[in-house]
């Protein structure tokens, strides 16, 4: 048994002030008004602290010198770093990048999500910051991803349909598609995400009120960094 106690506890409706939080088994079993000592329990003194439940972390693209584009075991890096700042749960989140850059991704997503790794970070289906934004509004985005939905293939250059391929082919493992509404069959995309399961979010768009609501009726439900890489509240 554990013990988290003399910490505020945030909890869904109130704080309960110097608590106590009482985990058996690995599960709560417990939450105290004023500090308890159960008899060989494990004590850990959370005076002047607040206690809350772990954080989900939807934007991650990398902390601690570690991206998830990088090759090898990125996700599982990024994951195991994560734990310490109470982060418990978290999306990998990619830039605009080739589809073999997104394939090698989603296949770590897999494969930690597969087979989570004891203390870190539990990973959830990526978000895809992905290629399908408004270059005006693309920030650090890599402009020479960026394409439309339904864009025609250039010679050396790979086309929006294969990016569109790897989402596919890789469903389960893709949650969250950050996409600019106003590109040419933007909206056709957003529903097709969104009938395949996917949480859609507008973002890098420089879309209007009447395209924007189009998308949310087609089924965009989030948005990504709200009013920022956006047009402004002028």
């Amino acid at each position: 048994m554990i013990v988290v106690s003399g910490g505020d506890l945030v909890l869904p409706a109130r704080i309960v002030t110097e608590g106590a939080l009482v985990i058996d088994g690995g599960r709560i079993a417990a939450i105290e008004s004023h500090r308890v000592d159960p008899a060989g329990a494990t004590i850990v003194d959370a005076a002047d602290c607040y206690v809350v439940p772990g954080f989900i972390d939807v934007h991650v693209h990398g902390l601690h010198g570690h991206d998830t584009l990088d090759e090898g075991d990125a996700v599982a890096r990024i994951a195991a770093h994560l734990p310490r700042y109470g982060v418990t749960a978290f999306c990998p989140t990619t830039v605009a990048c080739p589809p073999a850059d997104l394939r090698r991704v989603l296949q770590q997503v897999r494969q930690m999500r597969s087979t989570p790794s004891a203390g870190s970070a539990r990973v959830l289906p990526a978000h895809l910051e992905s290629n399908f934004i408004n270059p005006e509004y693309r920030g650090a985005q890599p402009a020479a991803c960026l394409r439309t939905p339904a864009g025609a293939h250039k010679d050396g250059e790979f086309a929006g349909r294969e990016v569109l391929d790897v989402i596919a082919a890789s469903r389960p493992d893709v949650g969250i598609v950050t996409l600019a509404p106003e590109l040419p069959g933007g909206i056709d995309l957003v529903r097709a995400l969104v009938a395949s399961g996917h949480r859609v979010s507008l973002g890098h768009s420089g879309a209007d009120l009447d395209t924007a609501f189009a998308a949310i009726d087609a089924g965009a439900r989030h948005a990504t960094h709200l009013f920022n890489r956006m047009t402004p509240m002028t």
